[in-house]
């Protein structure tokens, strides 16, 4: 049989049997051993920069502290915090970690407008004016990607995507839909000329938002429906200086090359599950149960920071931002209420109009290693443990990796290393692994 009628028998196989799509994966592997674990425990592990002489930036986000931990994890420095007793202090709102040149990192500051360089030794030195502040918020990673700058020195980020307000309300009684977009940017701009380039396009969860008008009042009513599993794409800028796009979709990644050429990867294959109704429904009434719970400690913490509560509410608040920064990599819908003073109820799309399969990313599940790789965080797990592929800079399928329960890689370093979130309960500890 020539290769030509092989491939074809292979392609019409990989129609009729699905299952014949999984018998050409990598087998999955076991993440390498791990290394040392951090002395001091943190509320969360959000981001991560390894520096050249092995130690290490976390941003502790929940914790609302930056901190420096030695190539043993053992010894902690404070590079910012949030209590009275240091004058480095973590500003009112959420900030975030950019890798800078050489040793240096960049923490986002968006109160006030700046980003604070920090030095291989964890002193701040100097400050820098935001490009455009107006998208300091996007440069703060999580759902929005882990910016950071390619080889022209242009910093690369998902820009804010602004929608189309209508010419006017909707009449009293009447409703009105919002224009939501669908798709997002990622941008490169120069941090001296502020000159902005767009790099690529990609697909974001969809929402669908009204405004109603009531009738008797005058009063305006905003609805947002948000699906608990969303198709979506996702981005990562690899250590080579190229883009990579995850096709949520179809599965696969298109590769922007530092020159502008596209790869497009083929589809990686993937044991899709198939959702019945009870497992739709089971969905629903988690995410509608964790959307309620973060509401609830959202208004907790607002006005514990008006001073409208009692001391004692203070810990409701530091629950209410752990659960925050977990729903991201659980429940994607939880938190797609809008920002405001009192969170509306999070309604999420019938059951009826949910996919049939899982869709295999969610947002924020790419990221790059230090060795031209991108490590993408799969909705498919094993034993308690998750699936990550490893994708190579052609946006080819190169192994499968299990992470162990309970742990999120939150970054990487050279020569294999891994970075990962460790969270027993209320407590997270940093991880230094190898990859193999």
């Amino acid at each position: 049989m020539n290769s030509s009628l092989r491939l074809v028998l292979a392609s019409i196989a990989g129609v009729l049997f699905p299952g014949a799509a999984a018998a050409q994966q990598p087998p999955l592997r076991p993440l390498g051993p791990v290394l040392a674990v951090s002395a001091e425990s943190l509320a969360s592990v959000a981001q991560v920069r390894a520096l050249s002489h092995g130690g290490v930036i976390v941003h502790d986000l929940t914790g609302r502290r930056v901190v420096m931990f030695d190539s043993t994890l053992k010894r902690v420095t404070v590079i910012a915090d949030s209590t009275d007793a240091t004058n480095r202090a973590y500003s009112s709102r959420l900030g975030g970690l950019i890798a800078y040149r050489g040793d240096s990192t960049l923490f986002v500051d968006p109160q006030s407008l700046s980003m604070l360089v920090i030095d291989q030794n964890g002193k701040v030195v100097r400050t820098i004016a935001a490009p455009l502040p107006n998208e300091i918020n996007q440069l703060i990673g999580g759902q929005n990607g882990t910016p950071g700058f390619d080889a022209q020195g242009r910093l690369v980020y998902r820009a804010l995507i602004r929608t189309r307000v209508p010419p006017s309300l909707p009449a009293p009684g009447e409703t009105a839909m919002l224009p939501i977009a669908d798709s997002s940017l990622v941008v490169r701009v120069d941090l001296k000329t502020r000159k902005v380039d767009t790099a690529a396009t990609f697909r974001i969860p969809k929402i669908k938002a009204t405004v109603t008008r009531e009738e008797s009042t005058g009063g305006i009513q905003l609805r947002t429906i948000a699906s608990p599993l969303p198709w979506t794409d996702d981005w990562a800028l690899l250590s080579d200086g190229s883009l990579a796009i995850v096709r949520g979709q179809d599965y696969r990644v298109d590769i922007v090359t530092p020159d502008g050429k596209v790869i497009s990867g083929p589809k990686i294959p993937f044991e899709w599950q198939r959702l019945s109704d009870d497992d739709k429904r089971a969905i629903l009434d988690s995410t509608r149960a964790a959307a309620d719970k973060l509401r609830a400690a959202i208004i907790a913490q607002q006005r514990q920071a008006a001073g409208l509560d009692a001391k004692s509410n203070i810990d409701t608040a530091k629950t209410g931002a752990r659960q925050l920064a977990q729903a991201e990599a659980t429940h994607p819908a939880a938190s797609s209420a809008p920002s405001v003073a009192a969170p509306p109820p999070v309604e999420l799309t019938p059951l009826n109009e949910l996919p049939d399969y899982r869709p295999a990313v969610r947002q924020g599940a790419a990221r790059a290693d230090a060795d031209g790789n991108l490590w993408i965080r799969t909705s498919r797990a094993v034993n308690g443990s998750t699936e990550y592929d490893v994708i190579n800079n052609r946006g080819e399928l190169k192994e499968r990796v299990l992470v162990p329960p309970g742990r999120v890689i939150a970054g990487f370093g050279p020569g294999g290393v891994v970075y990962m979130g460790a969270l027993d309960g209320d407590v997270a500890r940093l991880e230094r692994a190898l990859a193999r």
